[in-house]
C-alpha cells in the first residue's frame, strides 16, 4: 500500500471561539497549504440559568463534533481583560466546549487570541472586522459572516497555518 505525501492528506480542523452567550464554531479542511471551508456557525444560548447555558454549549459542541468529525480541534484560550467575573464565565464556557469535544478522536490545541489574529491578519491587535474580512477572503466566502463564527474559523486557520496540522500528518507517516 503506497504512502501518500503529507501535502495530499486532508485534515479536518474544528475551531472554537468560546463564549457564555455565543460560542462560534468553524470547520476547515487543510490539504497541505490549501484550506477549504466546510461549515461555520454560532451556538447562541438561551438567556437564564448559567448552568443550563453551559449544558447547552456542551450538547451543541457534541453535535457539531458528531456531524463534522474533526481530526484536530483549535480553541481560543481565555484572557483576562478588565472584568475578572467575565473571564471566569468565559473560562467555564470554554470548559463546557472542551468537554463537548471529549468524545472525538481528535487532538485539542490552544491558541491565544493575539496569536490567532497574528496568524490570520498579521497583527495581534487586529479588530474583529479585520478577522471577518480575512476569513471571507481566505476561504472565499460570500455573504455575512458572524464575528463569533469568523473568530472560530480564524482559530482553525491559525492551527492549519502554524504547521501543526502538517506535523501531525508527518508523525502519522503521511497516511490518513
Amino acid at each position: 500500500m503506497p504512502i501518500s505525501s503529507a501535502s495530499s492528506v486532508t485534515v479536518r480542523v474544528l475551531g472554537i471561539d468560546p463564549g457564555s452567550q455565543c460560542t462560534g464554531f468553524g470547520v476547515v479542511d487543510a490539504t497541505g497549504p490549501r484550506l477549504a471551508y466546510v461549515a461555520s456557525g454560532v451556538i447562541r444560548t438561551t438567556q437564564g440559568d448559567f448552568a443550563a447555558r453551559l449544558c447547552e454549549i456542551f450538547r451543541c459542541v457534541q453535535t457539531v463534533v458528531a456531524q463534522y468529525r474533526p481530526q484536530e480541534i483549535a480553541i481560543e484560550r481565555v484572557f483576562v481583560n478588565r472584568n475578572p467575573d467575565s473571564a471566569l464565565k468565559l473560562g467555564q464556557a470554554r470548559g463546557a466546549a472542551i468537554c463537548g469535544t471529549a468524545g472525538a478522536a481528535a487532538e485539542l490545541f490552544e491558541y491565544a487570541t493575539r496569536e490567532i489574529k497574528q496568524a490570520v491578519v498579521g497583527s495581534g491587535s487586529a479588530e474583529k472586522s479585520q478577522v471577518q474580512l480575512m476569513m471571507k477572503s481566505l476561504l472565499k466566502l460570500e455573504g455575512p459572516l458572524a464575528s463569533d463564527a469568523a473568530d472560530a474559523l480564524a482559530a482553525a486557520v491559525c492551527h492549519a497555518l502554524r504547521g501543526r496540522v502538517r506535523l501531525s500528518v508527518l508523525r502519522a507517516g503521511g497516511g490518513a
